[in-house]
């Protein structure tokens, strides 16, 4: 996935919902899942970070699921650091609906169905044109690739996605590792080429 791809995909999902749009936005800068972003709540925002210690998961109810906080994937609780542009988009967004749930991306008093999330990437990926092939997880996918092949330490990385361990990381996207490791090579073989000549 391109970023080109990803901007079309948000910038899509603009048109039909602002909520939509920072979800995956928050996908892709944060590299949150799917039931990460449903149990996002305001008051895990503070300063430009964003806690992620928790998320949503529907269970089996009398007539229809009944969503409710679970723990994330791994348990474990992170702070990401966000931009300017999501804080500013959480803040607006947060004025407009504030009033309507505790989460960021619900219409109750509960987290969000992370369906709805999912609802919102497949709409928005129809429209947009990219390729129908992404999925939702591939943001998270972009968020890691982009990261470590623009230079960021793996530990950053695997932080940022809630790995508990640089390994795992290491190992999902060693593609990435060697991508950066070979322009790398490129980089301080130019630097030697220059010398001398």
């Amino acid at each position: 996935m391109s970023a080109a791809d990803v901007r079309a995909v948000i910038e899509a999902a603009r048109g039909f919902d602002p909520a939509a749009a920072l979800a995956l936005r928050l996908a892709a800068v944060a590299g949150l899942r799917r039931a990460e972003l449903a149990a996002l709540r305001w008051d895990d925002l503070d300063r430009g970070r964003l806690r992620v210690d928790r998320s949503a998961c529907a269970v089996r109810g009398d007539d229809e699921p009944i969503v409710v906080d679970a723990p994330t994937k791994t348990a474990n609780r992170r702070v990401i650091q966000l931009d300017q542009r999501t804080v500013t988009e959480i803040k607006r967004l947060h004025d407009q609906r504030a009033q309507v749930s505790p989460y960021m991306f619900s219409l109750t008093t509960g987290p969000a169905n992370p369906d709805r999330i999912g609802w919102w990437w497949q709409r928005a990926r129809e429209h947009s044109g990219i390729d129908q092939r992404w999925r939702l997880h591939d943001l998270r996918h972009w968020t890691a690739t982009t990261a470590i092949t623009s230079g960021h330490d793996v530990r950053t990385v695997a932080g940022r996605l809630g790995h508990a361990n640089p390994a795992m990381t290491l190992r999902v996207y060693a593609h990435a590792v060697e991508g950066a490791d070979q322009a790398l090579a490129a980089a301080l073989g130019s630097m030697l080429d220059d010398v001398g000549t």
